[in-house]
């Protein structure tokens, strides 16, 4: 791998060597808001049904109306009603919703309750049956929303302190660096590089843009992916990618021309120049696509039937989601037997959703 001599004394390095990447300016503010907004509307809800599952009471002369459900990606599931009932001779009337991950895909059956200490307080019992359900869905949607859109604040900042850091000369470390990624788009070379070869390396990635007619500072070539020489400045936590004329360091012609003199030499022997490294884009025959298509369809199919097996003969409730729904969407001759194993263990109770008769309640 070439190496790289310069000049001992602090030297400056151009305007902008280190970019911000676009994503950022949009997708940080995007990604925030929306850990926000899901957390000012859900939170709320939860948290009052948290308090009402402290002491629920079930309202038998409760009215839950405008009922509707709706499912999206399959698995996301909001459902709103309009609650109004009386209690200790006062009215109430109020606005619910609740959000949480279900594979249900039949209608869903829920009461009025209330909390006995704060008769104010009331929610559907699907709320409550579902309260950790919802507890999780929210929590793991805020931390992963809210802790990426922290970390590119983060990053953010970094580079902008890197970028003020840079406006002073100090001296100038050369160190090899790996370049990731890259793309040219409308005369801007724009890479993407990680500080994981040298021997202080920091595991950090950068990003820069090169104007039409600058390349990087190839130097070799390691595990399929271009070596680029880079430069520590100072104590400045980001390293910077040089290009191939060194037009970034603020050098004498004479300098310039040292530095570079050795990487030259070495070109006019019998090594290639190292050049960015394209990678080759990877085909798949249809053959190759058909076994994994049905290879995955398989998996499922086995997944699914293996868990309605254990639905039907072990499961310790007949109302257990998404068994209920696998049971009711197979086929007449496996849904009877399934309901008949079903209904040697819990005869005695209420049919589940998929073996209830006409009533919806008595075993079919």
């Amino acid at each position: 791998m070439s190496s790289l001599v310069l000049p001992s004394r602090p030297l400056s390095l151009a305007r902008n060597v280190i970019s911000t990447p676009n994503a950022y300016f949009w997708a940080t503010p995007l990604i925030l808001a929306l850990a926000v907004f899901l957390f000012v509307s859900e939170a709320p809800g939860v948290i009052r049904d948290f308090q009402i599952n402290q002491n629920p009471l079930v309202l038998e002369n409760g009215d839950v109306q405008n009922g509707k459900c709706t499912t999206r990606k399959a698995v996301f599931t909001d459902c709103e009603a309009r609650l109004v009932y009386s209690y200790g001779g006062r009215n109430y009337d109020t606005e619910v919703e609740v959000m949480f991950v279900d594979f249900h895909t039949g209608d869903y059956e829920t009461d009025l309750v209330i909390s006995a200490d704060h008769p104010e307080l009331a929610t559907m019992s699907l709320g409550l049956d579902m309260l950790w359900n919802r507890i999780i869905t929210l929590t793991l949607f805020v931390v992963l929303l809210g802790g990426m859109s922290l970390g590119m604040i983060f990053l953010g900042i970094r580079i902008w302190r890197v970028k003020g850091q840079l406006r002073r000369p100090a001296r100038l470390i050369p160190v090899p660096v790996e370049i990731s990624a890259f793309d040219r788009k409308r005369g801007v070379l724009s890479i993407t590089y990680n500080d994981k070869i040298a021997a202080d390396k920091t595991g950090r990635s950068a990003y820069t843009r090169m104007k039409s007619g600058q390349e990087p500072l190839i130097v070799g070539e390691a595990n399929g992916k271009a070596i680029g020489m880079a430069v520590r400045h100072g104590n400045t936590a980001l390293p910077v990618l040089l290009d191939d004329r060194l037009q970034r360091v603020e050098l004498t012609d004479a300098e310039r021309a040292a530095a570079l003199a050795p990487l030259g030499h070495q070109q006019d022997g019998d090594q290639a120049a190292p050049v960015l490294i394209e990678e080759p884009k990877k085909t798949v025959s249809i053959w190759k696509r058909l076994q994994l298509f049905f290879g995955t369809l398989l998996l499922i199919v086995v997944g699914v039937v293996g868990f309605w097996f254990w639905y039907v003969t072990s499961s310790p409730t007949q109302f257990q989601s998404p068994g209920m729904d696998i049971n009711n969407l197979m086929p007449a001759p496996l849904n009877e037997w399934g309901c008949g194993q079903l209904k040697k263990r819990f005869g005695r109770d209420r049919a589940p959703f998929g073996c209830t008769a006409a009533d919806y309640t008595s075993w079919k």
